[in-house]
């Protein structure tokens, strides 16, 4: 048995306080065991929750492609009409939706 039942217990109290990174990575410090092995464990008594990528600037990540079809659909046309504006660099893209009224950035 990799886990007793005191040990997944405290997992599970520590990880549900405070359910992060450095929860996971303290756990495992404690326990002598690896990070890996702590996610799995939470992950296998159904509590732990993955991270959500952010980009450097805090926000969700969005692609180009979505963008030029939130574009599409602000401006009335198929997606297919603007083929090849999703080469144009994100940043030029966010401007230009946020001009025509897409999404807000």
């Amino acid at each position: 048995m990799n886990y007793t039942e005191d040990q997944t217990k405290h997992i599970i109290d520590a990880y549900q306080k405070n359910p992060n990174r450095e929860t996971v990575e303290m756990l495992a410090n404690d326990l002598d065991k690896s990070v890996k092995s702590i996610i799995g464990k939470l992950s296998r008594e159904g509590v732990y929750r993955r991270e959500i990528y952010k980009t450097k600037s805090g926000e969700l990540p969005v692609t180009k492609v979505e963008i030029v079809s939130n574009i599409a659909d602000s401006l009335g046309v198929e997606v297919d009409s603007l083929f090849g504006l999703e080469k144009t660099p994100k940043a030029t893209l966010k401007i230009l939706e946020e001009a025509i009224g897409g999404i807000e950035c």
